[in-house]
């Protein structure tokens, strides 16, 4: 049996950035996402980078928009996944 889990998707700690700005999104709410796919780009005074999903799953909700100024530790996205309850094999 199956159930869904509720995760926070945040901005990882990136060093020393002063500024983080969430500069585009690369899905939207209701895509199913694999692990390690591509979800937003975060961009500081120094370089850009790519968030990636930690599971496979579905985006739920987006908590900044494009062009949002944010911080480490800050929730961008709620993804939902599904867990194999104990017992089960896959």
């Amino acid at each position: 049996m199956n159930t869904n889990k509720m995760i926070p998707l945040g901005v990882p700690d990136i060093g020393d950035a002063e500024k983080i700005e969430l500069v585009s999104w690369y899905v939207n709410v209701g895509d199913h996402v694999l692990e390690g796919q591509e979800i937003c780009e975060l961009v500081t005074e120094k370089a850009a980078f790519p968030l990636e999903s930690p599971h496979s799953g579905w985006i739920m909700e987006q908590k900044k928009a494009a062009g949002s100024q944010v911080n480490v530790g800050e929730q961008l996205a709620t993804l939902q996944i599904e867990t194999e309850t104990a017992g089960q094999s896959g």
